[in-house]
């Protein structure tokens, strides 16, 4: 049994990234293993998971997920195996600090030496970004500005749109990765969901073909990519 778990949708909702989990799961079921969604609401204490999802949310929503989760378990549940999954606000949040509402700036988890300022602008639009073989297509709306540590490996390289400062798009690390994306990302990039779930289930995944592969092939035309 799969467990995916999408953190705070209540909070951290407000641009559909809690379609990243419908994703995992359904891609997962169709390929015969037994997957359930679980939803961590505010009131509600960290559950055991195999993988955990986080959204973008605006400033207020941003810092109480924060100090919730500052509280919370999850970097030890994440130390002892669980992947997670982090997009926007929740990049940030997985950061040591960023900074909102004005020029606050607010502790992150610290589980990735990321620190996040405001940017010059925001950056709204396209975001399309190299990533090994592929190419991650998404929407951008933020308006931080995250810098990597000097041993902290962006997602990839941008191609589109603005990222984290123009150049990368987000951070991964060992079961964790992180992207400016919405779209929801998962749903727009179906090769990404299953290096996820590759991950989870530490084995090859039968090749899965969908509308998801020719709609994502039909957004890199659009781009000329």
């Amino acid at each position: 049994m799969i467990r995916v778990a999408t953190l705070y949708p209540d909070l951290l909702g407000t641009y559909g990234d809690g379609g990243n989990a419908l994703v995992l799961v359904e891609r997962a079921r169709r390929r015969g293993f037994d997957a359930e969604l679980l939803e961590i609401l505010v009131d509600d204490q960290l559950v055991s998971a195999d993988v955990f999802l986080l959204g973008g949310g605006e400033d207020g929503p941003q810092r109480q997920a924060a100090d919730l989760l500052r509280d919370s378990p999850l970097r030890e549940v994440y130390e002892s195996g669980a992947h997670v999954v982090a997009v926007c606000a929740g990049l940030q949040i997985l950061g040591t600090t960023f900074v909102i509402e004005g020029d606050h700036q607010y502790e992150g988890l610290g589980l990735v030496d990321v620190k996040t300022t405001r940017g010059a602008k925001r950056s709204v639009g396209e975001l399309a970004v190299s990533v090994d073989d592929e190419i991650l297509v998404g929407f951008e709306n933020h308006g931080g500005e995250s810098h990597l540590g000097k041993d902290v490996e962006p997602l990839g390289a941008v191609l589109r749109g603005r990222g984290n400062d123009g150049r990368v798009d987000g951070f991964r690390a060992a079961r964790l990765w992180a992207t400016y994306a919405h779209g929801p990302v998962l749903a727009m990039n179906p090769w990404f969901a299953d290096v996820v779930l590759a991950s989870v289930l530490q084995r090859e995944l039968a090749v899965l073909p969908s509308v998801a592969d020719q709609l994502h092939a039909q957004r890199l035309r659009a781009l000329g990519l």
